[in-house]
């Protein structure tokens, strides 16, 4: 099976993701076994703690599945600690310009080349490497994703893309509407020019964009536009085909 990493790296092909709020291996698990090619793990909004995190990221297990995870904010301590629990890759939120970029790139890598400290003892056995066979066979495998948020990286666009070592940038709608002062309006004006400015940057590096879909048109449209992955959220579908179910009772 190819790795998230040669995925990404084929521009030919499109990819599924989803965001995972809910703190459940056997969500992780069904998502993973249903042809999901990679997991966010939320532990910045969601109410993932360690012990559900490590369980998730097992939980992928024998999948085509990649599990990566978001941390709470670009920091170098929380970036080693899931890691170290297997995590194929870290999403990082709040990235503000090229600097926030490279520390979060630095902190996938171990010295000389970046900052994370040495300590895959649970890692090793989720890659099926040695303990210290972990650091030459994973460390190029791992996803460094940063999410384009806030005024300031649309801003910055440009100089964020150049940074090395970026896998995936994905546009984080609700967010970025919130800090351009029109939140959850995704058909303002303000809203789209940065999106568009966003897009063609990401075009002009390379670097594979994704962005949220919840239903078959808004992936059509996010394809259109040059995506390349699509991302929804457990608990939105949860409800979506809860409300859905709920609807074929209705007179």
């Amino acid at each position: 099976m190819p790795s998230l990493k040669q995925k990404l790296g084929d521009p030919a092909r499109r990819l599924t993701s989803a965001l995972c709020t809910i703190p459940s291996a056997i969500v992780t698990q069904a998502m993973a076994a249903a042809g999901m090619d990679f997991v966010m793990i939320d532990m910045e909004h969601g109410a993932v703690d360690h012990g559900s995190c490590h369980a998730m990221i097992a939980a992928t297990a024998g999948s085509d599945c990649a599990p990566l995870v978001r941390v709470a904010e670009n920091d170098t301590a929380q970036v080693k600690r899931v890691l170290d629990m297997g995590a194929e890759g870290i999403v990082f939120p709040l990235i503000r310009d090229a600097e926030d970029a490279r520390a979060a790139v630095a902190s996938l890598r171990y010295p000389p080349r970046g900052t994370r400290g040495f300590g895959p003892f649970i890692a090793h056995s989720r890659w099926g490497t040695s303990l210290m066979d972990y650091r030459e066979t994973i460390e190029d495998q791992l996803i460094c994703c940063l999410l384009i948020e806030t005024a300031e990286a649309v801003e910055n666009i440009d100089a964020i893309c150049a940074v090395e070592g970026i896998d995936l940038l994905v546009v984080a709608a609700f967010d970025l509407s919130t800090s351009l002062g029109v939140s959850g309006q995704f058909d303002h004006p303000d809203y789209m020019r940065a999106q568009q400015r966003v897009e063609e940057a990401a075009l002009r590096a390379g670097l594979p964009l994704g962005g949220a879909a919840l239903n078959a048109t808004q992936a059509a449209a996010l394809f259109e536009r040059g995506h390349r992955v699509i991302a929804g959220f457990d608990v939105l579908w949860l409800k979506q085909q809860t409300a859905e179910m709920a609807s074929w009772c209705a007179d």
